[in-house]
């Protein structure tokens, strides 16, 4: 691509930076990395998309990604969602041999690029043309771009931004750590590109070769669990595991919502077509067990065989299933508070408390949530007699953000007590991402805002 006249725009004077270059071709030998793996000279693109959009490029059953892979050959991995997030990290990746046909004149690009430009145009699509303008499609595209790779697209002195801002006339700018999303790793830098459709496309080609020729020098390891430390508002936005916990078997990791009877319904739906939605995009058992139901509630069981280092469909599918198995009481109209109930084992309900308060004061500082432990006489019916119950009350994100606290400290503690979390047999500084979710061990796990599931979901 380096120094290619083509339909958006030239590039004559966008040399490579990259000694490594070889004119802009670098062949990555297979037998360097897994064939998932991100190399060190591979050509990366991590583009940011709205939450609402992410349908348009996977497609029902994923059939839309799937043949964006298939026509690009570059792989697309859709990043999770991460709570409190309306974006979502698309990470577009390939060799950077120039293989595929890109524009009308048929320039060669990575198949990267060409993958990306197919992405944007399936994101954009759909955006509205400007009331003022009828013949304007105004748009705003995000990348995240390592901070060592983002000099590349400044320049010295800014020079190399300002030359295409000056050719394309769109408005580029590297906004500060103040605007990063959730969902970025605390080593990036935001780029935002704004204006027509057409302008933006010519922006985002001349900054997508820029980084095409400068790749950076951490972004192996952007798929590394060990390198998923996401910046964080309110304490957390996620988890990322410790290096202590990468081993161990898998564990049957199970959770107990208490369900009003009155909410099965919602949580079934007509031929039982939303909680097969749930199992099959969560990946977790969900038992619904209305005939052992005493008075006004029934059990849900949630469980899967789960490995500590990778995120849990357990938490997942709960997740999934809190607004629909909620109780849900109409303060004023708009104004809902949402209550959910957790049946927790006796023998763990000391993770939850700390000693003399100390976990449970913290979740409730962190997330503004009402978290109590019930006492066993305000226990139900469905309850068994070595259990307690654990009662979250708040709008519905507030009450979605404490559940996950909630059952991430109770899955952190089964594997500790069966010694694959931590050696110490109890929340150290080294486990702090479970123990304390005060610390940069707190990443983006992918558990997300499943509140926000309830748009999506039949009813």
């Amino acid at each position: 691509m380096s120094g290619q006249k083509n339909d958006y725009g030239k590039r004559s004077h966008y040399q490579s930076d990259n000694p490594l270059n070889g004119g802009g071709k670098r062949r990555n030998p297979e037998d360097e990395r897994e064939s998932n793996a991100i190399g060190p000279e591979d050509t990366v693109y991590r583009y940011l998309c709205p939450n609402k959009k992410i349908g348009s490029i996977i497609g029902r059953g994923g059939d839309i990604v799937k043949q964006l892979r298939s026509e690009t050959q570059a792989k697309i991995r859709i990043n999770d969602t991460v709570l409190g997030c309306e974006e979502r990290v698309v990470i577009i990746y390939s060799s950077s041999e120039e293989t595929n046909r890109f524009g009308e004149n048929d320039d060669l690009v990575a198949p990267a690029l060409d993958a990306l430009f197919k992405v944007h145009d399936r994101i954009i699509a759909e955006e509205p043309v400007d009331d003022q303008f009828d013949e304007f499609q105004i748009v705003t595209v995000r990348l995240l771009v390592p901070a060592d790779q983002i000099g590349c697209v400044i320049g010295k002195g800014g020079q190399v931004v300002q030359n295409i801002r000056n050719e394309t006339r769109a408005q580029i700018k590297i906004l500060g750590d103040d605007h990063l999303p959730r969902c970025a790793l605390t080593s990036d830098e935001l780029l935002q590109i704004s204006g027509d459709a057409i302008v933006v496309r010519k922006a985002l080609f001349q900054l997508a070769c820029r980084l095409h020729d400068n790749p950076s020098r951490s972004q192996h390891q952007l798929l590394s669990s060990s390198s998923n430390l996401y910046k964080t508002s309110g304490g957390y936005a996620g988890f990322a595991v410790p290096n202590s916990a990468l081993t161990g078997p898998a564990q049957e990791f199970s959770l107990r919502l208490v369900c009003p009877t009155e909410n099965i319904g919602s949580v079934i739906g007509k031929g039982g077509v939303i909680i097969k939605q749930i199992r099959q995009e969560s990946g977790a058992m969900i038992k619904v067990d209305s005939s052992a139901s005493e008075g006004d509630d029934c059990l849900i069981t949630v469980s899967a065989k789960e490995a500590f280092q990778e995120p849990s469909p357990t938490i997942d599918a709960v997740l999934r299933l809190q607004p629909r198995c909620s109780e849900k009481t109409e303060r004023e109209p708009g104004d809902a508070v949402f209550t959910t109930r957790l049946l927790v084992p006796a023998s763990r309900i000391g993770c939850l408390i700390g000693k003399g308060g100390a976990i449970i004061s913290e979740m409730r500082s962190l997330t503004r949530a009402s978290i109590r432990i019930l006492s066993k006489e305000n226990l139900p019916k469905v309850a068994s007699e070595d259990e307690e119950m654990v009662q979250i009350t708040g709008d519905i994100n507030v009450v979605s953000s404490a559940l996950l606290q909630v059952t991430t400290r109770l899955r952190a503690n089964i594997f500790e007590t069966s010694g694959y979390a931590s050696s110490s047999g109890r929340y150290d500084s080294e486990f702090d991402g479970y123990g304390s979710y005060g610390g940069s061990q707190i990443g983006g796990s992918g558990y997300g805002a499943y509140g926000a599931y309830t748009g999506r979901m039949k009813p």
